[in-house]
């Protein structure tokens, strides 16, 4: 099975979707057949972050979702508050059967990689039993060291090779941003990009900031990953 990316965050709304809006439309404009898998889609509508992705990409096959649930909470407890059936399996088979349709699979998580997925199943299981790297997005300011830290050494003790970390909604404002970047690449040993705070409107306009912040050698190490 072709080694898809798992873009995780360590938390939630750190940024994940317009991440992987901006690394999935940066790889199709390369030509590469790059599509976003989002496993389950919580706080739907209005939340549709494979729609997001879709939409930046301008491309109804950018992104899909095989899984949609109303309530805005972790997958495992909004099945339960909607009475609807989620179960593991479902969630990995979908998965798989994706990342074997395209070239250049990207998982787009949920949450922060402990959030309750199915069952007893949490996203950190996901990713590891899809073989999958990660690219962790974090946030930029006070706090982040900590909680970058945790998510990385938790991915790496179930074996996941960790591509990079994504600082989001970087703007330097502070001496704990400023800090931040070396300071992780320090602790962790893996280098880390900034994204800035982005203006843009649309989704396009905000997967082209990712795409412009985005290093064209950390675009070229996610490549060398993924292949």
């Amino acid at each position: 099975m072709t080694t898809p990316i798992a873009i995780v965050g360590t938390d939630t709304d750190v940024g994940k979707t317009v991440v992987t809006a901006g690394l999935t439309s940066a790889l199709r404009e390369r030509g590469i057949d790059a599509r976003a898998i989002k496993p389950a889609q919580t706080g739907y509508p209005p939340d549709d972050d494979a729609g997001f992705v879709a939409e930046a990409c301008d491309d109804p096959a950018a992104a899909t979702c095989p899984h949609y649930l109303e309530p805005a909470l972790a997958p495992r407890v909004a099945a339960a508050e909607a009475d609807a059936e989620l179960g593991y399996e479902s969630i990995l088979t979908a998965c798989e059967a994706e990342i074997a349709d395209t070239s250049f699979p990207i998982v787009e998580g949920i949450g922060g990689l402990r959030v309750p997925l199915a069952g007893d199943r949490e996203v950190i299981d996901l990713v590891a039993d899809l073989n999958a790297t990660a690219v962790v997005v974090t946030r930029s300011g006070l706090g982040t060291l900590n909680h970058s830290a945790l998510s990385v050494e938790a991915l790496e003790r179930r074996g996941v090779d960790v591509a990079g970390i994504v600082c989001n909604e970087y703007a330097g404002a502070t001496l704990a941003e400023r800090t931040n970047p070396e300071e992780l690449e320090r602790m962790i040993g893996h280098e880390v990009e900034t994204v800035p705070s982005l203006e843009g409107e649309t989704p396009a306009a905000l997967a082209g900031g990712v795409e412009d912040a985005l290093s064209p050698e950390f675009v070229d190490r996610v490549l060398a990953y993924g292949e």
